[in-house]
């Protein structure tokens, strides 16, 4: 699984100033773990275009999940995505 991540970036001037990764079993699961753009870069449409074409690659897979802060429910909601009702979000934090 670990071998099938995939990944897209946006580029200005030759920076990258953006990017979205996914992991996948390659068959039936991806989970979207980053989409990150610079902060002079966010709000004009490059989050969307990444979404779109890391979605383009995905397009075989069954599920595609992803995690999200709750103010960026509706930027995942225009693409496509809906809140699901079953999941837990678990973590474990290792404190020295």
């Amino acid at each position: 699984m670990l071998e099938q991540e995939i990944s897209v970036g946006a580029w200005k001037n030759g920076t990258l100033i953006g990017f979205a990764r996914a992991i996948s079993d390659g068959k039936f699961r991806a989970y979207i773990e980053d989409v990150v753009i610079h902060k002079d870069f966010q709000n004009l449409g490059i989050g969307t275009k990444l979404i779109s074409k890391l979605l383009e690659r995905l397009a075989h897979i069954d599920v595609i999940s992803l995690f999200c802060e709750e103010e960026l429910i509706p930027f995942y909601e225009n693409n496509n995505f809906k809140v699901g009702k079953t999941q837990f979000v678990m973590h474990q934090t290792i404190v020295p």
